[in-house]
């Protein structure tokens, strides 16, 4: 199970796996990804501020089969990733992020994403950071965020209990697909995260999880605890 521990700098967690998601997480892409969705969002005629408000954290199929019907939606979701694996101008790791993976090297840790596998390799590999054992892609569930299943799959194939996940986020889909999943979860600070008090834990960026392997659990410190609202007395 997830321990959550007081400490001089706020709330220290510990678990056994990192189940981190990929865009706004690990790799900075959101300017690939708002770029070719809203060169898809004019091609169809449609505003690009209501797809770039809903592309976030989804698969791409869904978001097409959500906005645009009449559409065939896994094939006009393969054009628009590969279009995105294929562009990489903006594309940089998020702070901290390169050596957050190397501390958690021989831990288990994994990436779920709402991206394909190809796209997923092709962002990792183009800003250097390493494609993991486990790495839960749209191809790889039947339903994706905001449902459960893809952290569900990562969490059985790293051979850990959801309890004793704790998931990192930048995105409301996610968050809500961690919790479905009955995991922790640390927020990403940002405008698609959503309400930061529903959160274990919410940081500037991943690098600030600073984390440290003490007898085979992983120690999360965050260096920006959430300030929860007062209960009523």
């Amino acid at each position: 199970m997830t321990d959550t521990t007081d400490t001089t700098d706020g709330t220290e967690l510990v678990c056994r796996a990192v189940l981190f998601d990929l865009d706004g997480v690990l790799v900075a892409s959101g300017t690939v990804v708002e770029r070719s969705w809203t060169e898809w969002a004019r091609r169809q005629g449609l505003a690009p501020e209501r797809v770039l408000a809903a592309c976030h954290g989804k698969r791409s199929k869904d978001v097409v089969a959500a906005l645009a019907p009449h559409l065939d939606a896994p094939a006009e979701a393969s054009r628009l990733e590969a279009v995105q694996a294929a562009d990489a101008d903006g594309l940089t790791r998020c702070t901290g992020a390169e050596a957050v993976l190397a501390a958690l090297a021989g831990v288990a840790w994994a990436v779920v994403t709402s991206g394909t596998r190809a796209l997923a390799t092709s962002r990792l590999r183009g800003v250097g950071l390493p494609v993991p054992d486990v790495l839960v892609t749209a191809d790889d569930v039947s339903s994706g965020k905001p449902a459960p299943d893809g952290y569900l799959t990562a969490a059985a194939a790293l051979g850990a209990r959801a309890a004793d996940c704790v998931v990192v986020e930048d995105a409301r889909p996610g968050v809500t697909a961690a919790r479905a999943a009955g995991m922790a979860v640390v927020g990403i600070r940002g405008p698609a995260l959503g309400p930061e008090e529903e959160l274990d834990r919410v940081v500037d960026s991943v690098g600030d999880l600073a984390p440290r392997v003490r007898a085979q659990r992983i120690v999360l410190l965050g260096r920006a605890p959430v300030t929860r609202p007062k209960e009523a007395s």
